[in-house]
């Protein structure tokens, strides 16, 4: 699986890298909201783990141009320290598929993320 992580801060991309990896995800790796947007935009990815506090553009204003005005269907998880329920009903209407809150546990985000990939293919279990 082919996932780009947009995600500023190095201690959660080298914890999702040495997690991840051994699994077999190829990852790539934006660190503010401009570059994930053009990194998403250019290159083919399976799904986005997308944080939301972000330099130059904060995740709610990307995954809002990924899904308006690029018209990018790729599953977007947002994941993030922001926990309110407005926080999440928030990241639902710009249009994430998934929300999921720090800390978390890295198998539940690997399992959230295969199951939306399978929902992005349509593929059953």
């Amino acid at each position: 699986m082919h996932l780009l992580i947009i995600e500023d801060n190095a201690d959660i991309i080298a914890n999702l890298y040495s997690y991840l990896e051994p699994l077999g995800y190829k990852l790539d790796v934006a660190r503010s909201g401009k570059a994930g947007v053009l990194a998403a935009t250019t290159s083919a990815h399976d799904a986005i783990v997308l944080d939301l506090s972000l330099p130059a553009m904060d995740g709610i204003e990307v995954c809002r141009q990924l899904r308006q005005q690029y018209q990018l269907t790729t599953p977007i998880l947002m994941l993030t320290a922001r926990d309110t329920e407005q926080d999440k009903v928030t990241g639902f209407a710009v249009g994430a598929d998934d929300y999921l809150v720090k800390p978390y546990s890295l198998a539940e985000l690997d399992a959230r993320l295969k199951a939306l990939v399978r929902r992005a293919r349509n593929e059953h279990v």
